[in-house]
């Protein structure tokens, strides 16, 4: 049998037993990685993100807090009411705003969430930080940092039919390009599905959690306006525009008015 052949076979099986599929949306990803390693990097690097930057405290850094709570619960609830309560277990979730004029946020593997004081401008209140933090919560939920060092693993032939056998310093350097980490700026490289994906399970977190989902078009479209002849913000960078999305937000709208009526908001 030609070698060719073999690694077809062992590359269909690796993405059969390894094939992950998103509670929320339904799509499905090859996530063979180890989360107990990417989230224990994480936490590493959310570390020393935290000693190299200024982390506010005081009523804004409250609301942060507050609403990362509210979808953090959201989320728990929902992935109980499915029998998938186990997938959150081990998430330590740390809702932080740092001083910073980037306008972005993200969420780590494992629930580690950081806001840039720059973004605070465009979401106006708690209900646009429940826009943005739905979104970066959702890549964390849906696996994607798993997602892209899988991916970076198949391509370096570093995976096997378990999915375990590797080097912990392998993972490490792959994780690095998948989370490169500067003084204050953490870029996470997610791919353009993925961005969709965080797009719609986002807008259906926010809403489990309370907040009115229709919002998402008016923050979208201040988000478009605030990169209007000048640098595209980090958070937009490999994201569809915000002009284009609204399209996406109007397709899955009905969906996550639903949830929105079922967290008792008014339609």
């Amino acid at each position: 049998m030609k070698i060719t052949h073999l690694l077809g076979i062992g590359a269909t099986v690796l993405s059969v037993a390894a094939c992950t599929t998103n509670p929320i949306t339904g799509r499905s990803s090859l996530q063979i990685a180890n989360n107990s390693e990417i989230e224990a990097m994480a936490l590493q690097q959310y570390k020393q993100t935290l000693t190299k930057s200024k982390v506010i405290t005081g009523s804004q850094a409250q609301s942060v807090k507050n609403v990362g709570n509210r979808i953090k619960n959201a989320a728990e609830k929902y992935y109980a009411s499915i029998g998938r309560g186990a997938d959150l277990a081990n998430y330590q979730w740390e809702f932080n705003l740092l001083q910073d004029s980037q306008i972005n946020a993200w969420c780590m593997p494992g629930g580690k969430v950081a806001v840039y004081s720059g973004i605070l401008p465009i979401t106006k209140d708690d209900t646009g930080l429940a826009v943005v933090m739905g979104h970066e919560v959702s890549h964390a939920l849906a696996g994607h940092g798993n997602e892209r060092i899988s991916q970076s693993m198949i391509a370096q032939g570093l995976g096997t039919a378990s999915g375990l056998a590797i080097k912990n310093e392998k993972t490490a350097a792959i994780f690095q390009s998948v989370y490169p980490i500067g003084s204050q700026v953490v870029l996470l490289k997610y791919g353009r599905n993925q961005e969709l994906e965080a797009d719609q399970m986002g807008l259906y977190l926010m809403s489990m959690a309370g907040y009115d989902p229709r919002q998402a078009i008016p923050f979208w479209n201040r988000m478009d306006s605030s990169s209007s002849g000048a640098r595209q913000p980090e958070f937009l960078s490999t994201h569809p525009s915000p002009g284009s999305r609204v399209g996406d937000i109007q397709k899955n709208l009905p969906k996550a008015l639903e949830y929105y009526r079922a967290a008792g908001g008014k339609v």
